[in-house]
């Protein structure tokens, strides 16, 4: 049944259950406290009642012989001017000698002297003794020693709180337990109603709008989450729900950030894309073209001529090549197909041997090649193939873009445990507005004469592949052209 209950309805029944549970706590407590109250009142007031019974009554004859005329007076005088009182003669052993009870309401003929003798001693009140009355209740009580020739020859022992008056208590104590258990009910109702709109106001309801703001991501999720993400975070949350709400609404941010950033990756992919299909249809369409003339006009061309349709279709099948290559590598890059196989080389020696590779290049184009590698220059630790293919990248892009005369420097030095690399050349350099995405986006840098791709791919190869090895690549302000930077460990990570 709890199941079926909603939140508040249980705090509600918890609460009244507790109050409940402390109103008949405190309503047992106070009876407790308030009968103990009571009984040492009587029992103080009436200490030295059994004394003075005592010293003004000859109760024991000289033999020491219950004086049953002057106890039968006694005990008819006594009950008439107190009814609540109950006389009786005890021996020393705790015997009962002489009562004036009725026929047949006696339940034990001997009571325990212990409680008399504490009495006597001055114990704290309130002392119970048994009730000759009741085979289990014990009473408040007064009593005195009667000694004869100064020998203990009994006690003249007096029950404070009678038959009568037990009568009489227990028909008052049921009219104030039924009324004080009404009053607690009616307390408890009232409390727990009050408890319950109180955990309604600052618990339940928190949860249920926020329970209700989470159960729309299932009709509409992003706008939910969004509406989410722009609530502002309560500072210095003191109470779980606000702790759980702010949890929901950093949750939030954060699926919305990932959301941004999976759209953003989205229409890079869709640029991706188109821009490969425009770098791939460019030169496919001049090399169909070439060829149809060749197939077309076989017969009506020179030698020459057709050989230098041949080498123009040639170039552009050799581009188509490069490019899918290059798209092969970089999806297995990118899926992590490949991985790094690092090892200890000399960097200094592999710049020297890809700038070899590039020496007709470079002479043909009068383009002069500064290499500027220190001799102390440490090992580095990574994949020696791959950085030979993040060298030729960079350095082939900065000879396809330094004009004619000018120059190129590869320049290497030590920074805080990492080798950094600059390849600066002396082009026409890189716009502003084309750098923020230079190395996500391909065929990034076109130029606007030639139209030819400045970065492209290449770059992001180079950026994957120093991803790879914890490291990155930067394009860094330079007095002409561009610059590349990028930074490999000595050591291993």
């Amino acid at each position: 049944m709890m199941r079926h209950l909603s939140l508040s309805q249980r705090l509600t029944l918890v609460f009244s259950a507790l109050l409940l549970l402390c109103a008949a706590a405190a309503c047992t407590l106070q009876l407790y406290s308030s009968t103990r109250y009571g009984d040492a009142m009587v029992q103080r007031l009436s200490s030295g009642l059994a004394q003075r019974i005592a010293s003004s009554e000859s109760l024991l004859d000289k033999q020491g012989q219950v004086n049953r005329g002057t106890l039968t007076s006694l005990f008819e005088r006594l009950m008439t001017l107190n009814p609540s009182v109950e006389l009786y003669m005890v021996s020393p052993d705790g015997q009962l000698l002489a009562d004036a009870a009725p026929a047949g309401h006696i339940k034990r003929e001997r009571i325990s002297i212990a409680p008399l003798q504490d009495f006597l001693a001055g114990a704290a009140w309130p002392v119970y003794g048994d009730d000759p009355r009741s085979t289990d209740k014990q009473k408040v009580f007064s009593v005195s020693p009667i000694r004869v020739d100064g020998q203990l020859r009994g006690y003249l022992y007096i029950i404070l709180q009678g038959e009568t008056l037990d009568a009489l208590a227990e028909t008052a104590w049921r009219q104030g337990l039924w009324q004080a258990l009404l009053w607690s009910l009616l307390l408890v109702a009232a409390l727990g109603g009050l408890a319950g709109v109180m955990a309604w106001w600052w618990v339940t309801r928190p949860v249920k709008l926020l329970t209700k703001e989470v159960s729309a991501l299932e009709q509409e999720s992003m706008v939910t989450i969004k509406r989410l993400a722009a609530l502002t975070q309560e500072p210095d949350a003191g109470n779980e729900v606000a702790v759980l709400q702010n949890a929901f609404i950093g949750l939030s941010r954060r699926i919305d950030s990932q959301w941004d950033q999976l759209a953003d990756n989205d229409r890079k992919r869709r640029e991706f894309v188109a821009n490969i299909s425009h770098d791939l249809r460019t030169p496919l369409t001049s090399l169909l073209g070439y060829l149809e003339t060749l197939s077309v006009k076989a017969g009506h061309l020179t030698p020459e001529e057709s050989k230098h349709y041949l080498q123009i279709a040639m170039r552009q099948g050799n581009k188509v090549r490069y490019l899918s290559q290059q798209l092969f590598e970089l999806a297995r890059l990118e899926h992590g197909a490949i991985k790094p196989q690092p090892e200890p080389f000399s960097m200094a020696e592999l710049v020297q041997d890809v700038a070899q590779k590039f020496d007709l290049m470079v002479e043909t184009r009068a383009i002069r090649l500064h290499l500027q590698l220190p001799i102390d220059l440490p090992q580095v630790w990574a994949d020696l193939s791959m950085m030979e293919r993040v060298l030729t990248n960079l350095l082939d892009n900065a000879i396809r873009h330094t004009p004619e005369g000018g120059n190129i420097t590869l320049r290497a030095r030590k920074q805080e445990g990492l080798l950094v690399m600059d390849v600066e050349d002396s082009g026409e350099g890189v716009p502003a507005a084309l750098r923020e995405n230079l190395f996500q986006r391909p065929s990034a840098l076109e130029k606007p004469r030639t139209g030819e791709a400045r970065g492209g791919l290449g770059l992001m190869i180079v950026s994957r592949m120093l991803q790879l090895h914890g490291g990155d690549i930067q394009l860094v302000d330079a007095r002409t052209g561009a610059c590349f930077r990028f930074s490999l460990p000595f050591q291993p990570k």
